[in-house]
């Protein structure tokens, strides 16, 4: 519990840091600060793709808090999603049994399919007139329903909106944690992760659970022979961290997140599919 609480307070700095940039966006509303992130959503699914693969639960969150925002899209949002690693690497690197060369070949992999995907889905978008999102930070502000946007400045309002998001995820992520705890990981054990197709589908299930625990689980599943290739890289692709979580809660539309959701399943599933024969 206390390693629990140790990464959820580490969000802190991401969280602030976030809606920090984004109460800069609205302040500056069509300034060169929100000119320049225009510019940049083109190539978002890369970096996004690359920011994501840090191991640290925070960057998935930052992310579905920008595209809340308006400041990023869809492509580049699913590309932070699905190169997110949470707890994996950091796993695998400290057991004996697992090589660099099967570390770096899940990021190298994640990444590539990560960038791959963003650009496909913002290509759809845009053919469909669907891709351009207006910042709209001020939503945030009606969501959370915290009157910020009658403060001055950008601070105070950054800190309102962190300290909710954070109490929202140290509840949430808190009580699955728990669930973990007591039971969890037995549980996954006795599901089918060694079937082929079943087990990619079950994987990208077990790996959309918001909690770092689930990726520590789904780590020493595989290097115990208990999961297959294929489930461990669908329940990596699907496992976005808190990210999914955050976006439900800052998010307005419904219709975008169950979207969001059900492109990460789908990606998660496919790509497991795809890649887990090359581990």
């Amino acid at each position: 519990m206390m390693e629990f609480l140790q990464e959820t307070l580490m969000l802190l700095p991401f969280l602030f840091a976030t809606y920090l940039v984004l109460e800069a966006v609205e302040a500056s509303a069509g300034g060169a600060l929100s000119r320049m992130l225009e510019r940049a959503k083109s190539v978002g699914p890369l970096a996004g793709a690359l920011a994501g693969a840090i191991p640290q639960c925070g960057v998935s969150a930052a992310a579905a808090s920008f595209y809340a925002g308006g400041v990023i899209t869809v492509g580049t949002l699913l590309a932070v999603l699905l190169s997110t690693s949470d707890e994996l690497l950091p796993v695998l690197v400290s057991v004996p049994e697992a090589s660099w060369t099967l570390v770096w070949k899940i990021v190298g992999i994640k990444i590539a399919c990560a960038i791959a995907a963003g650009f496909s889905v913002n290509g759809v978008l845009a053919v469909m007139r669907h891709l351009r999102r207006e910042v709209h930070v001020h939503d945030l502000c009606q969501v959370s329903h915290c009157s910020c946007t009658e403060r001055k400045g950008i601070v105070i309002p950054a800190l309102i909106h962190t300290a909710e998001i954070f109490l929202f995820i140290a509840v949430v992520s808190g009580a699955i944690e728990l669930a973990m705890h007591f039971g969890g990981e037995d549980a996954l054990d006795g599901l089918r992760l060694n079937t082929p197709v079943a087990g990619e589908m079950v994987g990208a299930l077990i790996g959309m659970l918001p909690n770092c625990a689930v990726s520590v689980a789904c780590a020493k599943l595989y290097l115990s022979g208990a999961m297959s290739a294929g489930a461990l890289m669908a329940s990596s692709f699907a496992g976005s961290g808190l990210g999914l979580l955050v976006l439900f809660r800052t998010n307005r539309s419904l219709k975008e997140n169950l979207c969001v959701l059900l492109l990460v399943y789908l990606f998660g599933v496919l790509l497991g599919l795809l890649t887990g024969p090359l581990l």
